[in-house]
């Protein structure tokens, strides 16, 4: 399945980050500045990099990073808002336009892997992630967060996006035998961004593994 044979394929993106504005907070993701914080800077890949708030936060941190994502548009926003906010930043990133149902990075190329909140229908869901295991380097950090399916019950407003979203067993299955040791795999609760008085308890996936870094052979 391609990203134009669902709801929110190419032509949905292209059009939502073609409106004026941020689509999104601009802000960096609370489970990425929380997990990433404590890594030495090295080589990232943002996956979905969107209006580029992950990636900027990265790159000011003195990551150099990839920030990819399926529209022109995004990529083109987030390239403006970057440069106008740090240019020292701006040069530390270099934006890629990819289909994610078809591109896959490097193996072990990358310190620090993250996917925020990357929904795709299986089996491109399973497909994307073990690919993003696989580009995990020695000693590098693979992070995968995401709404849990538990959001999307029968009856509930995320209910017609069930089939986009996953949960731990979901991602463990998909990264297994990439040779990753698993750090964190849970649904972790968090308070929905919407009016306090009605806001309901939403759950996110969160896992993160890391590839051990192996000392080499006797020879």
């Amino acid at each position: 399945m391609t990203h134009e044979e669902h709801p929110f394929g190419r032509d949905y993106w292209e059009e939502r980050y073609a409106a004026p504005g941020l689509a999104w907070s601009g802000a960096p993701n609370p489970v990425l500045v929380a997990d990433a914080t404590p890594l030495a800077p090295g080589n990232a890949l943002d996956i979905g990099s969107g209006e580029g708030g992950d990636a900027l936060w990265l790159a000011s941190r003195g990551w150099r990073v990839t920030g990819v994502d399926i529209a022109a548009n995004a990529l083109a926003k987030a390239r403006a808002r970057v440069e106008a906010i740090d240019v020292a930043a701006a040069a530390r990133i270099q934006w890629e336009q990819h289909d994610l149902t078809e591109w896959s990075p490097e193996p072990r190329t990358f310190d620090l892997v993250s996917s925020q909140f990357m929904h795709l229908p299986d089996p491109a869901r399973s497909r994307l992630f073990r690919s993003l295991a696989a580009g995990v380097s020695p000693g590098g950090t693979l992070l995968i967060v995401g709404h849990d399916a538990s959001n999307a019950e029968p009856g509930g407003h995320r209910a017609h996006l069930h089939e986009l979203m996953f949960g731990v067993d979901d991602v463990l299955a998909a990264i297994a035998g990439e040779g990753l040791e698993v750090e964190v795999a849970e649904s972790r609760a968090r308070q929905a961004s919407v009016a306090p008085e009605s806001a309901p308890t939403e759950r996110d996936v969160v896992v993160r593994a890391t590839r051990p870094v192996r000392p080499p052979a006797a020879g």
